[in-house]
């Protein structure tokens, strides 16, 4: 379809490429939905909750309570979240995948909790195989919902204390990028702190010395990764991102830890790339070089670093304004306005 989309996209009224990476994005959105006249219909945010056992080692300034907290938070509207997603006509889920935390009574939190939390992967996989398989069939059955009711466009995000650290072991294995260079301050650590956080994912890392041994480059070595260090809510983010790409719905995604979490799905199938909308490059350390691995270009440079999935909301109206370019500007022969190139 690529060249009837230029096509439609060339004769809008306007000088050729103009309209810069609007049409880019434009071109990437009809390709995805197979047609002339996409559309975002009924945009659907997913905030995914899951706690850490790294999270023991001290990793975060912020004690894994504050998980539970902010999902119960998000149910109130009181989210940076919620803000975004009324701004922007989202239908905001709240699912709790893995909360170290009895949330089943509270109501607008979906309970799909595969363990209270990970286990700790300084000493251990953070999860069985089955958790992980688990964890993936929950993402596809989120998306799978979302399809049905004609979602067209997809956000994820996230909640979950001490995810910065999966994130930058993610990071490090599959872009082979040397691990002190994937850590960041995550939520606000000091000096002192971040050295911290160094050593015990530099020990993690050693423990699970075979990880680091060949053939990366595999599906089956890089679900070892993805269990081995992941998070639940991490996890399900990668099997919504696969499933939306089966089901031709775009994903936009958020800072550093969903760029780790699409980092990892592209390892597990590289088109799922093709439906993806990267809305911005964060403030996290190394978070600039995991795009430039996936070859990805942000809409948004905004020094965010909240999570949750608000940078990808923020860029929203910038897709949208790409999706109404198509749609909705005349051409030159019905706009009786002369072709001049």
């Amino acid at each position: 379809m690529r060249p009837a989309i230029q096509e439609k996209i060339d004769n809008l009224n306007k000088p050729k490429g103009s309209l810069g990476r609007l049409e880019s994005l434009a071109m990437q959105i009809c390709l995805v939905q197979q047609t002339l006249s996409p559309s975002l219909a009924h945009p659907c945010h997913l905030l995914l909750g899951g706690d850490h056992g790294i999270e023991r080692e001290g990793v975060s300034v912020s004690p894994r309570e504050v998980t539970w907290q902010q999902m119960v938070n998000f149910t109130r509207g009181g989210g940076g979240v919620n803000m975004f997603c009324r701004q922007h006509g989202f239908h905001l889920r709240i699912v709790d995948v893995g909360v170290d935390h009895d949330l089943s009574d509270c109501p607008g939190i979906l309970n799909r909790k595969i363990a209270p939390g990970t286990r700790n992967f300084l000493h251990e996989a953070a999860m069985t195989e089955d958790e992980m398989n688990r964890a993936i069939e929950v993402g596809t059955e989120l998306v799978e919902q979302c399809a049905e009711e004609g979602c067209r466009v997809v956000c994820i995000g996230e909640m979950g204390i001490a995810n910065t650290s999966p994130s930058s072991l993610w990071m490090s294995l599959f872009c082979d990028i040397p691990l002190d260079e994937c850590i960041g301050a995550g939520a606000g650590l000091d000096s002192p702190g971040i050295g911290h956080k160094r050593q015990v994912l530099r020990q993690a890392l050693e423990n699970a010395g075979f990880l680091r041994d060949g053939g990366r480059g595999t599906a089956a070595a890089a679900e070892q990764i993805i269990r081995y260090f992941g998070g639940f809510e991490m996890v399900t983010a990668i099997g919504a991102m696969l499933r939306a790409a089966e089901r031709h719905v775009l994903v936009l995604v958020d800072g550093f830890i969903m760029s780790a979490c699409a980092l990892a799905a592209c390892r597990l199938y590289p088109a799922a790339k093709d439906c993806m909308i990267f809305g911005h490059c964060g403030d996290e350390s190394g978070h600039r070089r995991m795009l430039d691995t996936l070859g990805a270009q942000p809409l948004l440079s905004l020094g965010l670093r909240l999570g949750e999935g608000t940078g990808a909301l923020c860029a929203f109206p910038i897709v949208d304004s790409a999706v109404r370019m198509i749609n909705e500007m005349n051409n030159f022969q019905h706009a009786n306005i002369t072709k001049y190139f």
